[in-house]
Parts: C-alpha cells; structure tokens; sequence
C-alpha cells in the first residue's frame, strides 16, 4: 500500500525506493501513524484539522517542498478552510491572536530552530495556548518537518 510519504516523494510500487523502504515496515508504518495522529488527533486540544492542515501547508511553504505544498493545499481544499486559515497558511503575519503567535513559532523553529528559547513556549502561553496544545503544536512541527526532509532524501535518492 503506497503510504502519504510515498505519494509526496513520488513512490510507486515498482520503484526499488518505495521496496526499500518495506524492508524496515515499522517505519513506514510509524511515519503514516504519526502523519495520522498529528493531523487527525483522536483528542485534538483544541487545534482543530484546518488549523493544523494550514500550519502544515506553512511549513511546505518555508521548506519550498512543492509536492507537500500541493497534498497539504488539496486537504485545505476538501475541507472548505476559511479564509483566515487561508491566510495563514500563506504566511500572513498580521493576524489575531493566537494566530499571530502560532505562525511567529511555527516560522522560527522551522526555519532557525537553534534560535527557539524557552521564552517562546511562554510566549505561547500568554497567547492562549495550554500545555497540551503547546504540545500538539510541538508534535506538528516536528513532524511536517521531518516529514519534508525524509521525502526530500526519498527523492534525491530516486534520482540517484
């Protein structure tokens, strides 16, 4: 079964790339389990699929990675998601609170994380957010980040 890390690095079942990565199938496994449970929570906290699908698009955005640029709009797309979460997914700065804070986060420990502090999670909290969101958030931005650069070196490998 071709798995979403698959569909954003190009995969397909005759690739020896997409077998490769069936010889360790708790990893494949896990990435699509993680790709599930931080956008699709069971208990989301309070950060609902739009807000979360519109940080992921964000994210592709600031990695520049075109095909996860493309997937994440698609699913902004089939959920109808308002135009404030359009915006933010653009990379609109100038937005409400907690918005305004969540995109100053999300852009600075995707793009300099070195330069994330403990001053940023208690900007969170000033925001708003509570320890369980500020979590959930973490959980996102780790995982649409790992999950542009495991793509990328899928693809590079591709074109080996």
């Amino acid at each position: 079964m071709t798995d979403a890390m698959d569909k954003i690095a190009g995969l397909a079942p005759d690739d020896p790339i997409y077998a490769a990565r069936r010889l360790r199938p708790e990893f494949v496994e896990g990435a699509e389990l993680c790709r599930v449970a931080v956008l699709h929570p069971a208990n989301g906290h309070g950060i609902d699929t739009g807000l979360r699908l519109s940080l992921a698009y964000r994210m592709a955005v600031l990695n520049a990675d075109q095909s996860l640029i493309r997937d994440y709009g698609d699913q902004l797309s089939e959920i109808g998601a308002s135009e404030e979460l359009m915006a933010l997914a653009r990379g609109a700065t100038d937005l409400a609170e907690p918005l305004a804070t969540i995109a100053r986060h999300v852009d600075l420990v995707t793009l300099t994380p070195i330069d994330a502090a403990a001053s940023d999670i208690a900007r969170l909290q000033s925001a708003g957010l509570t320890n369980p969101q500020i979590v959930a958030l973490s959980e996102l931005i780790a995982f649409v980040n790992f999950q542009t650069r495991v793509a990328s070196g899928l693809r590079l490998m591709r074109s080996a």
